[in-house]
């Protein structure tokens, strides 16, 4: 019998967020260790819990939510998103420019599939959340890194997107608040990358997931707003970090801008969607409810609630590390500490990742597994309590300082 080998289509694509470090991890803990996983922001393992009202929406619905839906999403759903982006100044927003999706991550890969022909160039961050790369890559097209500027908190080189522009370029990636870094870009900023679309006629992808977890008044800045009726832009966001609702799996990107000359990609966008029938119905019933009701994210965000405390704990317990610097994050769920080279000449960061794995127990992801150029970096979820988040870092201490005892 021949072998039975997977796509070449999959060349290229990497999710090291749930790749090889996990497996190890998953080993491990069949042989009965206790993995504390910091790999991915999943809020539920570490307490917290949906707000009440949301969970009840859903059970009041679900008699109703047994067969499928339109394939765009339920209509109070979407009136729902419409009407969040009409209250931030986009007025011209809709309900027919807003698709349901089971979540973010479902709706990025429509979109693109939609959108990319073979071999288009796409412009996305580096450091990334992979799936950005991985899903371009899949949809034929060709992932282009631009740097951010880590002396700079992150914000993203802006000359180094202009370098990267060809003639095959054909849209640009924002994702803010960004995941890894925390960084939460200001107004110049997103100004000026929505001038860069316009400058060069590129379409605009904005992932929004993290825009409500926002600390020490950073404000977040919707894309749209500043792309006008002359940039194409598609805004994506959900329920999952901000309502800790991940595995209900709601999501929705908005299209905005000049859509009478996007007919024929939305024609394909609404294709694709058909294809899947609809995103998961009782989930789409938590969104009115989430964007109309009482916003619990407010008791996480500010001093004293546990995303900020535990946020702010990471960042300084890191710096306190010999040849560890950390970019005090201004939003999301991560830190993205680097490793001094001089202190800790690592040349392989998985690698790296993976002792630290075994001699501690704690699970983390290397930094190129953000797309990052450098096996300097790793990132770290923040969502334990103080407590088992000292604990954890302290534990990374101690792997350090054994690694600085051996260079």
């Amino acid at each position: 019998m021949r072998e039975i080998r997977q796509s070449r289509k999959l060349k290229d694509v990497r999710y090291d967020v749930r790749g090889p470090i996990l497996v190890e991890a998953e080993r491990l803990e069949s042989l009965g260790h206790r993995i504390l996983r910091l790999n991915i922001g999943n809020p539920a393992p570490f307490g917290f819990e949906a707000p009440s009202s949301i969970v009840a929406d859903i059970v009041h619905h679900l008699p109703e939510a047994q067969g499928y839906s339109d394939s765009r999403g339920i209509f109070s759903a979407r009136t729902a998103v419409a009407q969040y982006y009409q209250s931030h100044g986009l007025v011209d927003c809709h309900v027919d420019d807003v698709f349901i999706g089971n979540g973010v991550s479902e709706l990025i890969s429509l979109v693109l599939q939609a959108f990319i022909d073979d071999g288009n160039e796409i412009l996305v961050p580096a450091p990334d959340y992979p799936l950005w790369t991985g899903a371009v890559s899949l949809s034929g097209g060709t992932p282009v890194h631009y740097l951010c500027d880590e002396e700079q908190g992150w914000a993203p080189d802006l000359a180094d997107i202009e370098s990267k522009i060809t003639e095959n370029t054909h849209a640009l990636v924002i994702i803010n608040p960004n995941n890894p870094t925390g960084a939460v870009y200001d107004e110049a900023t997103v100004r000026a990358l929505v001038d860069i679309a316009r400058r060069h006629d590129l379409v605009v992808f904005s992932d929004e997931i993290y825009e409500k977890i926002l600390f020490d008044g950073a404000v977040h800045h919707h894309a749209a707003t500043f792309a006008g009726d002359d940039v194409l832009c598609l805004t994506f966001s959900g329920l999952s970090k901000a309502y800790r609702v991940c595995g209900y799996r709601a999501g929705w990107v908005m299209v905005s801008g000049p859509k009478h000359l996007a007919r024929d990609f939305l024609e394909g966008l609404t294709l694709v969607s058909n294809m899947r029938m609809c995103s998961n119905v009782p989930a789409q019933h938590a969104i009115q409810t989430a964007l109309g009701g009482y916003q619990s994210i407010e008791e996480f965000i500010g001093p004293g609630g546990r995303f900020y405390e535990q946020s702010m704990l990471a960042h300084r317990l890191l710096n306190e590390i010999p040849g560890v610097s950390s970019v005090r994050p201004s939003g999301a769920l991560y830190v993205f500490p680097r490793l001094d080279p001089e202190v800790y000449p690592i040349t392989d960061d998985q690698a790296f990742v993976i002792d630290l794995l075994r001699s501690q127990h704690i699970l983390v992801t290397h930094g190129t597994g953000f797309n990052w150029p450098e096996p300097d970096h790793f990132r770290l979820v923040t969502l334990p309590d103080v407590e088992l988040l000292e604990e954890a870092i302290g534990r990374i201490a101690e792997f350090l300082e054994q690694v600085r005892s051996e260079t």
